[in-house]
């Protein structure tokens, strides 16, 4: 098979694939690694080819392609892992709001630096789909860039006939917390429930994601969630998961990126608070990490300040950490290269070959996985990406349908889901005095004075967007 990556470069997601197909026995061909910076494709080729000589010989090559027409044409699948900007522009997503008192754990998918992080992505998207329409117009498109939901949506929006699917990890790292829950309370011994043993139903949309059914071996989560939330509500609970976003690419590197591991899980892990009190609140089971929960929630109860994000358990990611990790990301990289260390392959716990396979016909799966919104959540609007359950066969997803979210939950993610379709259908219209319309209006930023949120909006637009938008 033939399976074209577009950011290519990555040293992360790249990474991640590169050391799953380590282990992979059951299919074979070709990546091609296709990235804006053609040197980062090269890099992960020549790490890629090193690592399936040792571990995979002969079943994988990896192949640098500075045409995407080439990586395009012929393949059967399609990854897409991109940066949209960099982290300068990130860091006004992240950091500018903060002058006005509006503070953003991830700032990558809701509030001022998610809308604005959408702004750039979009138009990078349009490009994405078009090429796909022309060359791989029947190839299946796996999405792990956010803003998710907005990305996915750009695709179908663009190119109707694509298909296409975002998938996200956060529900794995839920999953696993109800199996700790399950062990809490006596029915398992630790670390003796994997997460693939839970049935979980997900509704919502990406990173604001909610389980409303949940068994395992016959029994109902919920009450024993609802014990231990009761147990761990104040003093929040640790362990259950770890941040794995960047787990594959650092693991068994160094002491250095050992540190580097340290301080990674203290910008990404939590203490489930933030899910905790929502359940409370709720009734249904939160199914993402704390810092995205948050960013989705009005600002007062979770975010008013960074000390606010520390009572909760969760801290607030500096940019200037990202860019000191890429740096640490990027002499490994030249390490790998060059042959002066070796990288190890460990599994992710990640899907995406799962899906691959499943899409190959080699064994069904259900997942949760981020689509057009075709009745399986009732309650949302048709056409916008909700993330849902889905049944993976040949050449097939088909989303499993779910229940209409209580009334009361359905008002705080339905904001979101028309924010989202706002601000493409504006970037789509090149219509800038539309988008603020919408960026005026998320929660991080309706509190302040309107005035402060134009000063903040074009200031944030005038630092960061080439996309071409017109102004209001």
């Amino acid at each position: 098979m033939k399976l074209c990556y577009i950011g290519g470069g990555s040293r992360n997601w790249a990474w991640v694939l590169m050391q799953d197909l380590a282990f992979e026995k059951e299919i074979s061909g070709c990546i091609e690694l296709y990235d804006i910076k053609p040197e980062d494709a090269k890099t992960n080729e020549i790490i890629g080819n090193s690592l399936m000589e040792r571990h995979n010989r002969g079943r994988w090559t990896f192949h640098a392609n500075d045409s995407l027409k080439d990586a395009l044409t012929g393949c059967g699948f399609v990854f897409v892992s991109i940066l949209p900007g960099d982290f300068r522009e990130m860091a006004v997503d992240v950091h500018l709001p903060e002058k006005y008192g509006i503070y953003q754990s991830v700032g990558d998918t809701a509030g001022a630096g998610g809308i604005i992080r959408a702004m750039r992505t979009i138009p990078r998207f349009r490009e994405i789909a078009r090429a796909i329409q022309t060359y791989a117009p029947r190839a299946w498109v796996i999405n792990y860039t956010n803003p998710m939901s907005i990305c996915t949506r750009t695709l179908y929006r663009e190119f109707p006939g694509v298909k296409a699917a975002g998938c996200c990890h956060e529900v794995f790292n839920t999953q696993k917390l109800l199996a700790a829950a399950l062990e809490e309370a006596g029915l398992a011994a630790a670390g003796t429930i994997r997460r693939e043993d839970l049935t979980t139903r997900v509704l919502g949309i990406n990173h604001f994601t909610w389980i409303d059914r949940a068994s395992w071996k016959g029994y109902d989560i919920f009450p024993y969630y609802r014990q231990f939330v009761d147990k761990y509500a104040e003093s929040g609970f640790r362990g259950a998961a770890a941040a794995t976003t960047f787990a594959a690419g650092g693991a068994g590197l160094s002491p250095e990126a050992d540190r580097e591991e340290a301080l990674r899980r203290k910008y990404f892990s939590s203490s489930e608070r933030v899910k905790m009190d929502l359940f409370r609140r709720y009734g249904l089971i939160a199914a993402a990490g704390d810092r995205h929960l948050a960013e989705f929630c009005p600002r007062s109860w979770y975010l008013d300040s960074p000390d606010h994000a520390e009572s909760w358990g969760f801290a607030l990611t500096p940019v200037s950490w990202r860019v000191a990790n890429r740096e640490t990301l990027i002499r490994q990289a030249e390490a790998y290269r060059e042959g002066a260390k070796t990288m190890f392959p460990v599994e992710s716990g990640e899907e995406g070959l799962k899906i691959v396979k499943a899409l190959l016909g080699l064994g069904n799966l259900v997942t949760n996985v981020n689509m057009p919104n075709r009745g399986q959540s009732p309650d949302l609007p048709p056409g916008a990406v909700v993330e849902t359950n889905a049944f993976f066969s040949r050449d097939a997803i088909q989303p499993l349908a779910g229940e209409a979210l209580p009334l009361d939950l359905r008002a705080l993610v339905l904001p979101h889901v028309l924010a989202q379709e706002g601000i493409i259908e504006a970037v789509f219209e090149e219509d800038r005095e539309k988008a603020f319309r919408v960026f005026s209006l998320d929660f991080s930023v309706q509190a302040l004075p309107l005035k402060d949120a134009r000063a903040l909006f074009d200031e944030m637009c005038a630092k960061t967007l080439d996309s071409g938008i017109k102004g209001g």
